[in-house]
Formats: structure tokens, C-alpha cells, sequence
């Protein structure tokens, strides 16, 4: 069954993120990834709790393939990269 990543990120050093970018995308394709949204412009249409700023939603054959991808060896330090600058909430969800 398919799966999604969807992250909501708030990127605090847009220059270093740049890296994280191009190193992610071959990553999460050699998974099977592949990047639906990226960054575009949201609409909130309900709830004023949640203010998103970036969402990026990669698609995986399976929720296996997208964990294995986001433990991978490989992430681990674009992971890192990510993490340091910006501020992020990650999902994993399967698809219909």
C-alpha cells in the first residue's frame, strides 16, 4: 500500500537547507520515492491552531519503503542537515 511522508517546514537558514534539498531528493528516490508536493504555497482553509509554512509530501510504495528511507544510513547526515535548520513535523501516513 502506498505511503506518504509529509513534512511542515519552517526552514531557519534557507542557504544550508539548499544542501539538504539537493541531497535528499536521490535518497528518497533510490526508496522509491517520489516528491508529489514541494514547497508550494498553502491555503489553511480550517483550523487557526495549525500555521504551516512549507509542506513536502514524498510518495513510497509502502510504508516500509518510506521508513527505511527515513532510517537509512544515507539520511542519517542530510537528515541532520535538515534538522538544524529548520523546524519540522514529520508524518508518515498510508495512502488509499
Amino acid at each position: 500500500m502506498t505511503a506518504y511522508l509529509i513534512l511542515d517546514t519552517k526552514i531557519t537558514d534557507p542557504v544550508a537547507y539548499e544542501a539538504y534539498k539537493l541531497q535528499a531528493k536521490p535518497i528518497a528516490e533510490k526508496f522509491g520515492g517520489i516528491y508529489r508536493v514541494r514547497g508550494s504555497d498553502v491555503d489553511l482553509l480550517e483550523n487557526d491552531l495549525w500555521t504551516p509554512t512549507r509542506i513536502v509530501m514524498i510518495e513510497f510504495p509502502s510504508r516500509e519503503d518510506a521508513r527505511n528511507f527515513y532510517n537509512s544510513e544515507d539520511y542519517q547526515p542530510v537528515r541532520a542537515i535538515r534538522q538544524n535548520n529548520a523546524e519540522c513535523t514529520v508524518l508518515l501516513v498510508d495512502g488509499s
